[in-house]
């Protein structure tokens, strides 16, 4: 089973073990964020709307979780250099959905 969510500048893949978050930035391309299912310790996701972008957050035990910034720019999303989190269009919000379900059948 390979799962993959295409967020804004970046993209989730799972692949019923790991979870590999890959940003893709202007600038210098910062390593993959890459965890196992079963050390999450929860998700979070808010999907996107017609007006601003939604997001998925992995919660990871010994790290705090980046909270969402305020304002019409952000949208309430985490900042962009938090590794546990893309931000997530509303085209891709349904898909991500089904991430975060398989991720969380590979938890229990």
């Amino acid at each position: 089973m390979n799962i993959e969510v295409r967020g804004v500048l970046g993209r989730i893949t799972f692949d019923g073990e790991w979870i590999t978050i890959t940003k893709t930035p202007a600038g210098p391309k910062p390593a993959p964020a890459r965890f196992r299912a079963t050390d999450i310790t929860g998700t979070r996701f808010k999907p996107g709307s017609l007006l601003f972008h939604g997001y998925v957050q992995f919660l990871l035990p010994g790290s705090l979780a980046a909270g969402e910034r305020k304002g019409l720019a952000f949208g309430g999303r985490p900042p962009y250099s938090d590794p546990h989190s893309l931000s997530i269009s509303r085209k891709h919000s349904g898909a991500a959905e089904k991430l975060l379900a398989a991720v969380e059948q590979a938890r229990s």
